[in-house]
């Protein structure tokens, strides 16, 4: 699950980087293509879907970060909960170890 959402980030990433390198601050870019004001995806239009693109995705990229540290946790924890339990059953086994040494030579 962490693995698919790293995917998922660096391809919202990918997509974040395209769409920055598209639009211009001075507000050229690929809106500058779309000139004439009578268009129904003049240049404002495309400037707007855009923007909101960008925040869309970088909203997106924030919301799946703090899934993925989520899940990275609780996979941790999983893993440390369940490496405690063999550290205790061999703890456990190394104690009766040396009664069952003790009862062996009490037999002989």
């Amino acid at each position: 699950m962490y693995i698919l959402l790293t995917i998922l980030i660096v391809i919202a990433a990918i997509l974040l980087i395209l769409l920055v390198l598209v639009q211009n601050s001075k507000g050229g870019g690929l809106a500058a293509g779309f000139a004439s004001g009578n268009q129904v995806m003049g240049a404002p239009k495309t400037a707007d879907f855009l923007e909101k693109a960008s925040w869309t995705l970088a909203a997106i990229i924030v919301a799946l970060s703090i899934l993925a540290v989520g899940v990275h946790k609780g996979q941790g924890a999983t893993q440390e909960d369940s490496s405690a339990i063999t550290d205790q059953v061999q703890e456990a086994a190394d104690a009766l170890a040396p009664a069952a040494d003790f009862d062996q030579e009490a037999a002989e």
